[in-house]
């Protein structure tokens, strides 16, 4: 990829961004409730409508909309997302609190989804129509049909309450609290790449450069895997993208099953709770998160694919 486009793209993200964190404003601003009550219940006590009203007057959260927009965009901009309204600390830290434990878990699913899916896939592509090919697709079909918090409630019975082999209450420090949570996200991911992958090696099968390979004499194994694989990574690299976008801004279903200390059940609190800053500082982490990886994506291809670098 060029630099001219990449600083384009760049700029594209900014322009984004502030569209972004304007229609969040706008939704929050909208919802109803009142940041003040909120504020003054998370200390302990049931506020009155006087103090409601002072404090309201004091965090300027009567000013009109734009004003009070602007003013946290210029707080944005210095990286200062606010102070959650609920939990009295500042967002940045309570998101970045959240991000290793999210990150760890996004790995976590994808390695063990990746050892599945690549295997199972080309296994299912090779033998097509096969009794092996049949089962994968059965699998998998079931695999994308359940639910996450289905599977995540059926793990925890199983091995948490029956086998007591994990804790119930995922901490995110250990590896035991990661098992569960990540398994319950790599079965849906791994039933859906298993799909794709099939899809993608038989689309290659079928050009003319395996055939002429097969007429020369290579073998099967040197063409699936020095040919056949490396051409259909491209579908799969966009989709990884994809699935590393959602899975770094918090599965919230799964985290909070798992009561797993992540993004996605940070999300669910302040949601719950009303509280605005925390709602949309992680609104902007997310956007920001999910388009650097696509362009991190985009510029791969050129390493992946010499055809892309020679703009084919």
């Amino acid at each position: 990829m060029k630099k001219r486009k990449i600083v384009y793209r760049l700029i594209q993200i900014v322009i984004v961004l502030f569209g972004i964190s304007f229609f969040t404003f706008l939704l929050t601003y909208l919802a109803p409730g009142n940041p003040a009550q909120v504020m003054l219940t998370s200390s302990g006590v049931m506020p009155t409508q006087q103090a409601i009203d002072e404090l309201s007057e004091q965090m300027g959260f009567n000013d009109p909309f734009l004003v009070r927009y602007f003013r946290w965009l210029t707080a944005a901009l210095h990286g200062d997302f606010g102070v959650s309204y609920s939990l009295n600390k500042p967002v940045v830290e309570l998101l970045l609190a959240r991000l290793w434990p999210t990150v760890k878990l996004t790995l976590a699913s994808m390695i063990i989804m990746l050892a599945f899916a690549i295997p199972l896939g080309m296994l299912s592509a090779v033998h097509k129509d096969s009794w092996i090919d049949n089962l994968v697709r059965f699998i998998t079909f079931f695999g994308v049909s359940v639910p996450n918090f289905w599977v995540g409630l059926m793990l925890m019975l199983l091995f948490c309450v029956k086998i007591n082999m994990f804790p119930v209450i995922c901490s995110g420090g250990d590896w035991k609290s990661l098992i569960l949570p990540a398994v319950t996200l790599a079965i849906a991911m791994t039933a859906k790449y298993t799909r794709q992958v099939r899809t993608a090696i038989l689309e290659e099968l079928n050009q003319d450069y395996v055939v002429g390979a097969r007429a020369r004499g290579v073998s099967e194994a040197n063409i699936l895997w020095k040919n056949v694989f490396p051409n259909s990574l491209l579908p799969l690299i966009t989709m990884l993208g994809l699935s590393v976008g959602s899975l770094l801004g918090g599965t919230a279903v799964v985290e909070v099953v798992f009561s797993y200390p992540g993004l996605g059940s940070l999300a669910v609190a302040a949601i719950t709770s009303n509280d605005y800053n925390l709602i949309q500082g992680y609104v902007l982490w997310i956007a920001l998160m999910y388009m650097m990886i696509n362009l991190i994506v985009d510029i791969s291809y050129n390493y992946i694919d010499p055809r892309m670098r020679l703009g084919r």
